[in-house]
């Protein structure tokens, strides 16, 4: 990675960008969210928000997820790729849990529960309004963040590690406003014109 570039500066107009733009999950509260995550994983967000509505006027709350059968459950989420596992770990989360007051609200409480890996349990911390206690890497941040140059490689896991090394905590929020600058602009065809990251881009730079 060329010294030259400041991150921890460099990286501040797209932090206050998206500073408070929601996750682009339509959810109501943080069962809601953490139910939806889950769900998401391989799968569009479109497709989701699109089912949440009667999956959740079945099931409204942890406690009436916890009483549902993998019968009960599936036909709400059938349209879900991997839909066989996702049953399985939301029953078993909602058994483990039973109730939403009881929902862990860190990475390591909520990365032992079913379903929930790093870039999910960033993602539910986020948006329950909680410090980061790592970086969200999501298909969208594997392909902006080697492109600025902030990070290389394409393992998820490496890519976070790498950002957490390179910016201060209170940034790490980067994560996200990186993967709200792939969904929009630098898509798998950047409209490299329109980047507000372009001065300090290496892709930009190469072409």
């Amino acid at each position: 990675m060329p010294a030259k570039t400041n991150w921890p500066d460099a990286i501040q107009p797209l932090l206050k960008k998206y500073k408070s733009k929601q996750h682009p999950l339509e959810y109501k509260n943080v069962y809601q969210l953490v139910v939806m995550v889950i769900l998401s994983a391989q799968d569009s967000d479109r497709n989701i928000n699109n089912l949440a509505p009667e999956l959740f006027k079945a099931f409204p709350d942890m406690k009436a997820l916890s009483k549902a059968t993998a019968e009960t459950l599936q036909p709400f989420i059938s349209k879900v790729r991997n839909f066989g596992n996702k049953t399985g770990w939301l029953l078993a989360l909602a058994q483990t849990i039973k109730d939403d007051k009881n929902i862990p609200l860190t990475h390591e409480g909520l990365t032992q529960l079913k379903g929930i890996g790093r870039k999910s349990a960033n993602v539910i911390l986020r948006e329950a309004g909680k410090p980061a206690e790592g970086v969200i890497v999501d298909l969208h941040v594997v392909r902006v963040a080697p492109r600025l140059g902030i990070a290389t490689g394409t393992d998820a896991n490496k890519i976070e590690k790498q950002l957490m090394e390179v910016l201060p905590q209170k940034d790490w929020d980067a994560g996200m406003a990186m993967s709200f600058l792939g969904r929009e602009i630098c898509r798998p065809t950047p409209k490299c014109s329109e980047c507000l990251m372009k001065g300090v881009c290496e892709y930009y730079k190469k072409i």
